[in-house]
């Protein structure tokens, strides 16, 4: 069994300090533990230029604990990073000094090194993510192009959620000329239009949220949400009419946000008419993953996020070594020919097919389906997600064209396509029992018009009634005519 070292990321914003500790493959690394505390050091910075005394108080207090849970958990790697608040603060630096003696060693970002890692955050989750990151935080917005797995501009700007609300209060249009004037002298980022903006943050996320809920979305995941450009203004002109009551019923939304909603989607709103995004993707990572993954050998940075944490996670619960990896092999002899994207979506499912077992018989192709489709996974969007989840519920029986969510998220072809996924890896659990050296004796072929399957003459015996039952329901749904042999 593989187990994964525990990495601590002790994050000091201008309105929370959290703690996230992690585990999983390196690669792709899911929350053990998360804790936020609404400490609000960057308020009175707006105001005084230092950090409230009472503020740092309760910041230190919070860190304590954080520092008591870490050495509880035994973790394997900590970093504390403070970031703008601590930055801009005229104390900044006598906060630091607390921190240290308690025993936490504190690094103050820069704000080029905040927006980079917020930039490798989005790569760490979206490996072909080629746009703007978008990092909102307390005190300052960080801008980051990205492109090809790599960051290569970046900027940090005065413009965090607690400051919206003064430059709204100039009058109307005032934060648009604002960010307009702090774009402009940025030739990188009027260089590429029409490019996908990233938003990074707890304010971009819980605005994402309300847009699902609005939007009746079918699937309540927040990371690689998609949201049209032109629904934001509709939410500019929906949030002032919300009740508080009615946002609190939102699921996930945390009641702190609520009250910065309304100035998330304005100053969305005009990064949008500045920058004119092709559209927006929501992400569940940022600037902790991007420590994270900025910690990563060359090699591991080269993994497919998805790929990694499907196989830790079948490491993890794997009835036979290397079966998820040879039914991969297995169905890519047959559906070779398919586009890259759908091979990686097919192999995560061969990966994922072998974790069903621990559920309950009866709901078994439920608990595949609900897995696939709401589980921790990196680097799939709301459609990736279906099509592997129509995969696993086939694979283990299920019938029809799945629950309802998955016919609304992908087509009626994909249905059919991730219907003979699991078809194929329903054949090869019953055929070889599980077993990836089974496999590797057996073949499956497409010829023309008919649909192959060869037992090599010494695993005669694994021939079987049922055998041929999932074999010819895989004929059937590929349109070919089954032809089962068995080879001497």
């Amino acid at each position: 069994m593989n187990h994964a070292k525990r990495r601590a990321i002790i994050d000091i914003g201008s309105n929370s300090i959290r703690l996230v500790v992690f585990g999983g493959a390196p690669r792709a690394p899911v929350v053990l533990y998360n804790e936020k505390f609404l400490a609000g050091l960057g308020k009175s910075v707006l105001i005084t230029g230092a950090l409230d005394p009472a503020a740092m108080k309760l910041g230190l207090a919070a860190l304590r604990r954080f520092h008591a849970l870490v050495q509880l958990m035994q973790v394997d790697m900590l970093r504390v990073v403070a970031t703008a608040a601590t930055r801009d603060a005229s104390n900044g630096p006598e906060f630091l000094q607390a921190i240290q003696e308690i025993g936490l060693p504190v690094e103050l970002l820069t704000g080029d090194e905040e927006a980079v890692a917020s930039g490798y955050g989005v790569i760490s989750a979206q490996p072909m993510a080629d746009g703007i990151a978008a990092d909102l935080g307390g005190g300052s917005l960080e801008l980051v192009r990205i492109c090809r797995g790599m960051v290569r501009e970046s900027v940090s700007l005065p413009l965090g959620i607690l400051r919206v609300p003064e430059i709204n209060a100039r009058g109307e249009g005032k934060l648009r000329k604002f960010v307009q004037k702090q774009i402009e002298s940025l030739p990188w980022l009027q260089r590429d239009p029409e490019l996908p903006l990233y938003l990074v943050g707890g304010s971009w996320r819980s605005l994402a949220r309300v847009h699902i809920e609005l939007t009746a979305f079918p699937l309540a995941v927040i990371g690689n949400h998609e949201i049209p450009v032109d629904d934001v203004a509709d939410l500019v002109k929906r949030l002032p009419g919300l009740e508080r009551s009615t946002l609190k019923q939102i699921p996930s939304l945390p009641s702190s946000r609520i009250p910065m909603l309304h100035d998330s989607a304005v100053l969305l709103g005009a990064l949008v008419d500045v920058l004119t995004p092709s559209h927006l993707v929501a992400c569940a990572s940022g600037l902790r993953e991007g420590l994270l993954y900025q910690s990563l050998s060359d090699d591991e940075k080269q993994q497919d996020p998805l790929i990694a944490g499907a196989r830790f996670a079948a490491d993890q619960q794997r009835r036979f070594p290397g079966y998820g990896e040879g039914l991969a092999i297995w169905l890519d002899r047959l559906f070779g020919t398919e586009p890259e994207y759908l091979s990686r979506l097919r192999h995560a499912a061969c990966l994922l097919a072998d974790l069903g077992w621990a559920s309950n018989p009866e709901f078994r192709a439920i608990s595949a389906e609900e897995m696939a489709l709401h589980g921790n996974w990196v680097g799939v969007s709301a459609r990736d997600r279906a099509i592997i989840a129509m995969a696993l519920y086939a694979s283990f029986g299920g019938n029809g064209s799945g629950p309802e969510p998955l016919g609304l998220l992908i087509s009626s072809d994909e249905i059919a396509m991730a219907r003979s996924w699991g078809f194929a890896i329903r054949l090869a659990h019953r055929l070889g029992g599980g077993t990836a050296g089974a496999l590797e004796q057996c073949a499956l072929r497409r010829d023309d018009d008919t649909l192959y399957l060869s037992i090599d003459a010494g695993l005669a015996a694994l021939d079987s009634v049922s055998v041929r039952r999932r074999f010819d329901r895989l004929a059937s749904a590929l349109a070919l005519k089954p032809q089962l042999e068995i080879k001497s």
